[in-house]
């Protein structure tokens, strides 16, 4: 397929950013494209998991622990992952394997520290043009933004959260 890969990146507060990424995976396989998908500072089973895990054309991987963290509980173990997650992404997309590559929460994950932004643009200069690249991630970084082609903000008008609503099976997780 002879194309032009761009960066996309879907950040902001409000709902919807893996799932939009998802489903521009979902569409991607529906062509015969290959994307690969890592997710940063999850290890908890999501059902993406589960509803993608024999598609021929999507591979998911996790990078963090079972357990959500705040800020102030990362550790040494925390920062490991997420680099071997980034080693792992640049392996996939130098692989010449993937059309597609996901860094799912690689904005979060910077703004924990766990992966500096200098490291996300050196991912980025080493892609082939032809990889589009989709960022995800509350807190993207201003630097991030001038450097992508597609930003989207997601932003929160109103949310079940706030009225103590946990995530659910199937809609969040």
């Amino acid at each position: 397929m002879d194309k032009k890969g761009f960066i996309q990146i879907y950040t902001g507060d409000g709902k919807g950013k893996t799932t939009a990424a998802l489903g521009l995976a979902i569409r991607a396989a529906g062509h015969g494209m290959k994307t690969y998908i890592g997710q940063f500072m999850k290890g908890q089973h999501y059902g993406e998991m589960t509803a993608l895990f024999d598609d021929p054309c999507i591979t998911i991987e996790q990078y963090g622990d079972i357990k959500c963290i705040r800020r102030e509980q990362v550790t040494q173990k925390h920062i490991d992952q997420a680099h071997i997650g980034l080693k792992s992404a640049r392996k996939a997309m130098l692989s010449k394997q993937y059309d597609i590559v996901i860094l799912d929460e690689i904005n979060i994950a910077i703004w924990f520290n766990l992966i500096t932004t200098e490291e996300v643009l050196a991912f980025l200069n080493d892609r082939h043009e032809n990889v589009e690249v989709i960022l995800t991630g509350r807190k993207a970084p201003n630097e991030l933004i001038e450097y992508a082609d597609l930003v989207t903000e997601m932003n929160e008008v109103k949310h079940y959260f706030n009225r103590g609503v946990k995530a659910r099976n199937g809609i969040e997780r």
